[in-house]
């Protein structure tokens, strides 16, 4: 089992002069996490299919709790009500994903996509476009262009470095607390107790240590935005 760790099924693809790589199981992770999203949505969506003076079923009661409970975990920090509107579909969705994506590993011969720094990078980098898109879209070109000279003009530099490290380290931390468990799960499969223990480390890495994870994720989103876009 060791032997095979960090091992990737790499699928290489030439265009021309350019050549690309893909982690080929990533990619298929990703998509059954995003296939076990739409099909969930469809399922809640065929619950709410009543009228709007009838009692509310059990989906659309767990669907209401759900949203108030996103509402006011991953909005409630948003500099302005208005934002925190704007913004719930995409926090709220990019919490889903990294969710699911790190619960899927409880599954046997599943592995969470969020293991691979590819994966976790490209969520990164999206969070860094749409708090630069907001950034100027709010406060305008010009004060945004002005944000990096501030408080003085020789900190430009420092802020451009500042603003290129934050989806390098939001990348990073949440690859490595999902790497670093399924390593430490494969190590103690192989070399300890090879049943009971690895598959109760599988579930509280799966489930409670993966819950965190992205709860954290969405929460440095909602950080990231809002000193972004902040005046």
């Amino acid at each position: 089992m060791l032997e095979h760790l960090g091992e990737k099924l790499i699928l290489h693809v030439s265009i021309g002069s350019f050549s690309f790589s893909f982690d080929l199981f990533a990619i298929i992770m990703s998509w059954v996490v995003i296939l076990l999203l739409v099909v969930l949505a469809l399922f809640l969506r065929r619950g709410l299919r009543q009228r709007i003076e009838e009692k509310p079923n059990r989906v659309q009661a767990a669907l209401d709790a759900l949203m108030n409970t996103l509402k006011g975990q991953l909005t409630s920090n948003f500099a302005s009500e208005k934002l925190a509107r704007t913004m719930f579909p995409f926090i709220s969705t990019l919490f889903l994903f990294v969710l699911f994506s790190n619960w899927i590993s409880v599954i046997p011969y599943f592995q969470s996509p969020t293991q691979d720094l590819n994966v976790t990078l490209g969520l990164a980098l999206l969070v860094f476009v749409m708090s630069q898109v907001f950034a100027v879209r709010l406060k305008g070109g010009k004060k945004y262009l002005k944000g990096f000279i501030e408080p003085y003009p020789f900190m430009l530099p420092l802020n451009i470095v500042g603003e290129i490290a934050k989806p390098i380290s939001h990348a990073f931390r949440l690859f490595g607390n999902i790497f670093g468990g399924a390593i430490l799960i494969t190590v103690i499969s192989a070399r300890l107790i090879p049943l009971v223990l690895p598959a109760g480390l599988t579930a509280f890495f799966g489930l409670f240590v993966g819950a965190i994870q992205a709860f954290v994720f969405a929460i440095l989103a909602v950080a990231y935005i809002n000193v972004a876009v902040e005046s």
